[in-house]
């Protein structure tokens, strides 16, 4: 099969997907529907099955849609990037390299960038030059991101939502995906990473956690999408992130799917009866 052929089948596989998840029918049910077997029609949905024309209209019709829409291309610019957003140890760095490697996408971390800019890692930067700087070269590093030629997967500073100007132009320009953790799991996942500087000196670090996630959760929560990333391995994100993403335009594989939050759960049925 050659390449443009398993994009094609893909794309169809995914599409049907969501059009069976809306209609919250079984693979049986869409099948029957159909008059095809449950054999082939679950290979479709996994993106093996050359279906013919005339098969695919059957499907088509057993899901209530025009067989055009399974087959259109996309016509609306799909955004320059997926931005994940949410505080340190909600799981972006970890989400980050997973997601871009299914999409076939470059990894970018956004506070990376910021060092080679200026010279200096992190931690100087705010010593030497403060926050205002920081956020400067942030922006500056992410306006230079998006001109770029190709969308790429970026994970951001849990504090970007604070630079509106530039947080605005991130929701308007990019699919943004907000990774939600417990404040505990944050707490934990940055301290087993060795970083133990959120709790030295500071008899209310837990406290001051729960303050600082609850004044940006309204900010974070424009997002276009968000995934509880304590309800579930990183590995069954990934899944609830790709159907979501694809939904919007991005390639995704078709052959692992469970749901996806998105404002609410979004539940996608399996592909067995």
């Amino acid at each position: 099969m050659d390449r443009d052929t398993h994009k094609l089948l893909k794309l169809l596989s995914l599409r049907v997907r969501a059009a069976r998840a809306e209609l919250g029918l079984t693979a049986r049910q869409v099948a029957e529907r159909a008059g095809l077997s449950l054999r082939f029609y679950s290979q479709l949905e996994k993106g093996q099955a050359n279906i013919a024309i005339g098969r695919l209209a059957s499907v088509a019709g057993a899901l209530d849609c025009a067989l055009v829409d399974l087959l259109a291309e996309e016509v609306a610019p799909r955004p320059r990037a997926i931005a994940l957003i949410g505080l340190r140890g909600s799981g972006k760095s970890t989400i980050g390299p997973l997601l871009a490697a299914q999409l076939g996408l470059d990894f970018v971390e956004l506070d990376a960038r910021v060092e080679e800019e200026a010279g200096l890692s992190l931690a100087e930067i705010f010593a030497l030059h403060g926050e205002a700087y920081y956020r400067r070269l942030e922006g500056d590093c992410l306006m230079q991101l998006l001109e770029g030629r190709q969308p790429v997967v970026v994970a951001l500073s849990g504090g970007i939502v604070s630079n509106a100007e530039i947080y605005r132009q991130l929701l308007r320009q990019c699919t943004t995906v907000w990774l939600r953790a417990a404040p505990e799991d944050h707490m934990q996942r940055v301290m087993d990473q060795g970083d133990h500087r959120p709790i030295e000196d500071r008899d209310n670090a837990m406290a001051e956690l729960r303050t600082i996630l609850s004044a940006r959760s309204p900010l974070y929560g424009e997002a276009e999408l968000q995934v509880n990333t304590s309800e579930d391995s990183p590995g069954g994100v990934l899944d609830r992130l790709e159907l979501a993403l694809v939904e919007r335009g991005w390639m995704a594989r078709p052959d692992r799917w469970t749901g996806i939050e998105r404002r609410g759960p979004v539940e996608v049925p399996a592909a067995t009866d």
